[in-house]
């Protein structure tokens, strides 16, 4: 997935009412700018962090001329942008880069299913069983583990019972961790920050969800892809 235009880099100042982020640009313009990540953002909300953000032309009929992008934290580039994975995922089946999915020849996405929910993508194939597929974003490192999530989230413990849901019916179901940086090799969820989506995710795949998980190269240029990461549940 790469950038529509050259990212810019500033100095974070603070991140505040969970969507907006001051930040200082090269120049010593202070900037606010849009924060597209709802979560704690446990981490990597530290002012003086290196930060690099989209900016929109004076024109635009954006509110906010700036959207937060990435963040660099222990030297390490990490993407903050939550409504990036749905893109990453949707090239990576275009390329067939994910291995456990490069049968399915169709898909969709946003589509309606469940009890008021909607899945990131639908996907189909000949002679394979539809596959409903939940993509969560993932920015946490703990330990040696990425962990998902950062914060309490009911709306994802519902995905999760969604999901089983579908599995019961004889669809495929999985769950797929986009880990926006490259330090991770292993994955768990967050029990110590919500314990029963935790206690969902094992359960859910003792139903016969699957659990995938992915890392990301991150760069100023573009997000893409890696490598799978180890899930333990």
């Amino acid at each position: 997935m790469k950038f529509n235009s050259t990212l810019i880099e500033g100095i974070l100042l603070k991140r505040y009412k969970r969507f907006l982020a001051d930040v200082r640009l090269a120049g010593g313009q202070e900037i606010t700018a849009h924060c597209p990540n709802p979560g704690a953002m446990l981490d990597i909300t530290t002012p003086g962090l290196c930060v690099w953000l989209t900016g929109y032309p004076p024109e635009s009929p954006r509110k906010l001329k700036y959207t937060w992008e990435l963040v660099k934290h222990n030297n390490v580039l990490i993407g903050v942008n939550t409504s990036h994975p749905n893109s990453i995922v949707e090239e990576a089946l275009q390329k067939k880069r994910i291995p456990e999915l490069a049968s399915y020849t169709t898909w969709r996405r946003e589509v309606k299913y469940g009890t008021n929910s909607r899945i990131d993508f639908v996907l189909e194939g000949p002679n394979l069983p539809r596959c409903y597929l939940e993509v969560k974003n993932v920015h946490l490192k703990r330990d040696d583990y990425a962990q998902f999530p950062d914060s309490v989230t009911l709306r994802g413990t519902k995905h999760l019972k969604e999901l089983e849901a579908m599995k019961k019916q004889g669809a495929r179901a999985i769950v797929l961790y986009i880990v926006q940086r490259e330090d991770c090799d292993l994955f768990k969820p967050a029990n110590t920050i919500d314990p029963l989506y935790a206690t969902t995710a094992y359960n859910a795949m003792l139903q016969g969800v699957e659990t995938l998980c992915y890392n990301c190269r991150v760069a100023p240029q573009e997000i893409v892809l890696n490598q799978p990461v180890k899930v333990e549940l």
